[in-house]
């Protein structure tokens, strides 16, 4: 009786992993299905073309940042779609700013044009989906004029005082930005796109009367290092 027990849980035994056998993918069908949604991906890749089109972009941060501060940028874009993975992009803009400081009674102005070039990089496993998710870089470079007017400065070594303004005093700036974002297809052509960026200097001259202020493209001096983009975004 016992014994009869003991074979009757088994042959139960041997029933239910059958059946979850049956009922359960095996290995080699995970692996069969995975490679047969890679071969699909593949076949779907070579059948895009290498050139899928462009796009135009205008940042909106900026002009919100100009509307509210006594600084911003006016900045639009132009970017290439290669395969859906690699998008070359350039981007040009017009920084300005007319900075009043009543504690110190000194008075900053520019408006000037500044570039970025660089590429974005889809990294997402399906490359034609409707929304992407890019990481990047930019390299950019201002040359502007600036004026600045600052009460004069007192000699404590002669007495007396010295001028500390200038007009047209000319600079420059070379910096990087790191970048990561995303955009997401609204209705027909239209796109919506966020980027986070992070910016670092790479060379300077900030003419013959200091550190400047503002540069345009790149932000304050001394102001933080990342920024962000909200873009509207035209498929063409």
């Amino acid at each position: 009786m016992h014994f009869q027990r003991i074979s009757m849980f088994i042959l139960r035994s041997i029933a239910i992993s059958l059946m979850l056998l049956t009922i359960l993918p095996s290995p080699a069908q995970t692996s069969k299905k995975e490679a047969a949604e890679k071969l699909r991906l593949k076949q779907l890749d070579d059948s895009i073309p290498l050139f899928r089109g462009f796009s135009v972009k205008a940042d909106v941060v900026g002009l919100i940042q100009k509307a509210v501060s006594d600084y911003g940028q006016y900045e639009a874009g132009l970017k290439l779609n290669l395969k859906d993975k690699y998008f070359p992009v350039i981007e040009l803009g017009l920084g300005q700013t007319n900075h009043q400081d009543i504690t110190t009674n000194t008075s900053y102005k520019t408006s000037a044009p500044y570039g970025k070039i660089g590429v974005d990089f889809n990294i997402l496993k399906n490359k034609h989906d409707i929304y992407r998710f890019y990481v990047g870089f930019r390299y950019a470079f201002t040359s502007f004029k600036f004026d600045l007017d600052h009460p004069d400065v007192k000699d404590p070594v002669w007495g007396g005082t010295a001028p500390f303004s200038g007009q047209n005093i000319s600079a420059n700036y070379h910096w990087g930005e790191l970048v990561a974002g995303i955009d997401a297809k609204i209705v027909g052509p239209l796109h919506l796109g966020w980027s986070a960026r992070y910016k670092r200097r790479i060379a300077h001259n900030d003419g013959t009367m200091g550190n400047v202020w503002y540069v345009p493209g790149f932000g304050k001096q001394g102001g933080t290092r990342l920024g962000g983009t909200f873009d509207v975004i035209i498929d063409i």
